[in-house]
């Protein structure tokens, strides 16, 4: 389902609104809300609006959908991203956060141990509650780029990826995404226009087509039909 609005400020406001009520809802249900967080430019402004919702921090779970190699505290980091937008917040800094273990020097074993972390947590085979995703320009997703072989793999819910873009990466792969029992994706600005059409019909061709469509709401500020929103 898409959510159009009228900029990447709005639509940001917008998903975050969603990731409260979608914690509120698992902690009601489950006792837990259990949030899988991915990196790049647009969710800055969601997690930081996300940050001052009123919600029991202590019975959230933050996890990631992907990582790149790279050491603690690096720029490149998705983590030192979301620790700027939301963890660093007083409610949010009581939240159970799980970083990827990106620099271990046996990155197979670090994959599969934040695997087990997952089930740990998620239950076995893992069930993510919310899985956030963000739409690349070539089609891509979480670190499932094309023609990597972590696109392939199905017997493991984390896998670690080939260079891309100048860093390796570690990543969820489809089982977990797919299981999970909501997706939100925040894909802003007219460049992702061709991209947010393949992801709508379901293209299997690009990485992101083969996430599941079920549970699923897309915040943007363009449609796929090439129009662009306007303000109001």
């Amino acid at each position: 389902m898409f959510q159009n609005y009228a900029g990447p400020q709005e639509a940001a406001q917008a998903a975050a609104l969603q990731l409260a009520a979608s914690a509120r809802e698992a902690i009601s249900a489950r006792g837990a809300f259990i949030m899988a967080l991915s990196g790049g430019r647009s969710p800055h402004a969601m997690l930081a609006a996300f940050a001052k919702a009123d919600l029991p921090w202590a019975q959230v779970h933050i996890f990631q959908v992907d990582e790149r190699v790279a050491p603690a505290g690096d720029a490149a980091r998705n983590w030192v991203m979301i620790e700027d937008a939301l963890l660093q917040a007083d409610g949010p800094s009581q939240a159970k956060a799980c970083p990827m273990p990106v620099e271990s020097e046996d990155l197979t074993g670090a994959a599969a141990a934040y695997a087990k972390t997952l089930a740990l947590i998620a239950g076995d085979p893992v069930v993510i509650d919310l899985v956030h995703l963000g739409l690349g320009d070539d089609g891509h997703t979480a670190s499932l780029v094309p023609g990597d072989e972590a696109l392939m793999m199905t017997d493991r819910d984390v896998a670690v990826t080939a260079s891309y873009r100048g860093h390796r990466r570690m990543t969820l792969t489809f089982p977990a995404l797919n299981r999970a029992r909501e997706r939100l994706w925040l894909a802003t600005g007219a460049d992702k226009v061709t991209m947010l059409a393949r992801l709508r019909d379901g293209d299997h061709r690009i990485p992101a087509g083969r996430v599941s469509g079920d549970n699923t709401i897309i915040f943007t500020d363009v449609r796929p039909d090439h129009e662009t929103v306007s303000p109001g």
